[in-house]
This record gives structure tokens, C-alpha cells and sequence, in this order.
């Protein structure tokens, strides 16, 4: 899985993951594979960078489906606006790609089937299986890795001064204690609107 985390403070926002691949027993590290698990998005009112858990075939499926729709769609500056642009990747992310959108009998929506993170200039945003859209006060994280995450950035936010310091306390500790999870860190700051 992963170690991703988004952390907002100190008028920055931050995504950070880790760099490490898995298939069951084996790792594919950074240093056999890039392991990219960020994109970044161009959209009509600026950069957004998303990062998902899951499975390796998310990413860049993700990123074409949101690619091939129109740029004035992509629109991610609010939890209805990030809710609004993947309900219109849904479609194509079916079509187009094939997703598989069976996880169980009783499931009261589509899945589909994704656990993302964004981060732009109007804050922190995390989206799952069933686009329920969540706009994170201060940080958060997903994957394998993050009850390790969350307890380091937790102990340290009080301490540290940016939100760049809250996020490697939380990658570090996913890093260091989650067997799916390894260096070298990505990591991208996005200065926050007023």
C-alpha cells in the first residue's frame, strides 16, 4: 500500500508520499521504478496535486480520466466542487477504463473504488470509494502507513512551525514502521488563498 499525507498550516498545504511499490511479498523501491503517486492537476482556478492508495493500475487511470475531461470541469476548491468533478469522471472511469465497481451486494452507491488525497490553494480534500468528500481542518492521512502518520503528525503538530514539518513527521513514521511503506519522500507545498 502507501503512506500518504495532506497537512494544512501556517498558510501553506502539503502532500507527501512515499515512494515504495508492492506485489504481495515484493518491493519494488524507487530505486528500480520512479513510484510516482502524485499528479498534478491544471484546473481553471489553479494547481491541485492528488495522490491515491490502492492499487498500482489507480494511478494512471486517474489521471487520463481526469485528463480527458474539459479543463472548465475540473474543478476541486471546495468538497462540492471536488464531489461535482469525480461524479463526472465516474462515467468515464467505467467506460473508458473498465473500472469494476462491485465491492459488495449491500453497497448503497457505485464504488469507485479509490482513496484520494488533494491538496491546492483553498485547503486539503480527501475522497473515497463512494465520492464522500471530507475538507480536512489540519491534516490527514491514508494508506498502510497512516495510524503512523496520524499519530506522529498529531504528537508534533503543536511543535512544528509549517506544514511542511507536519508532514515528514508523518511520512517518516509511516516510513519507518509500515512495511509497505519507503523513501525517498514526494513532496509538494501549495501556498493557501487568504
Amino acid at each position: 500500500m502507501t503512506t500518504l499525507v495532506v497537512v494544512k498550516k501556517a498558510g501553506q498545504a502539503v502532500i507527501a508520499t512515499d515512494a515504495l511499490i508492492t506485489f504481495g511479498d515484493t518491493r519494488l523501491s524507487n530505486r528500480f521504478e520512479a513510484n510516482g503517486k502524485i499528479f498534478k492537476v491544471d484546473a481553471p482556478a489553479g494547481v491541485s496535486y492528488i495522490g491515491m492508495a490502492g492499487t498500482v493500475a489507480h494511478f494512471p487511470v486517474l489521471r487520463k480520466a481526469l485528463a480527458s475531461l474539459p479543463k472548465d470541469q475540473l474543478r476541486f476548491g471546495s468538497k462540492d466542487e471536488v464531489f461535482d468533478t469525480f461524479n463526472k469522471a465516474h462515467p468515464v472511469l467505467k467506460e473508458a477504463f473498465f473500472l469494476q465497481t462491485k465491492e459488495d451486494d449491500n453497497d448503497p452507491y457505485e464504488s469507485s473504488q479509490f482513496s484520494v488525497l488533494i491538496a491546492n490553494s483553498s485547503g486539503i480534500y480527501g475522497l473515497y470509494s463512494y465520492r464522500e468528500v471530507f475538507e480536512f481542518k489540519e491534516f490527514w492521512g491514508i494508506g498502510s502507513g497512516r495510524s503512523f502518520a496520524l499519530g506522529a503528525m498529531h504528537a508534533s503538530w503543536n511543535k512544528a512551525k509549517t506544514a511542511r514539518e507536519v508532514a515528514l513527521a508523518g511520512m517518516n513514521a509511516g516510513c519507518e514502521f509500515d512495511k509497505n511503506s519507503a523513501g525517498p519522500v514526494e513532496l509538494f507545498t501549495v501556498k493557501l488563498k487568504k
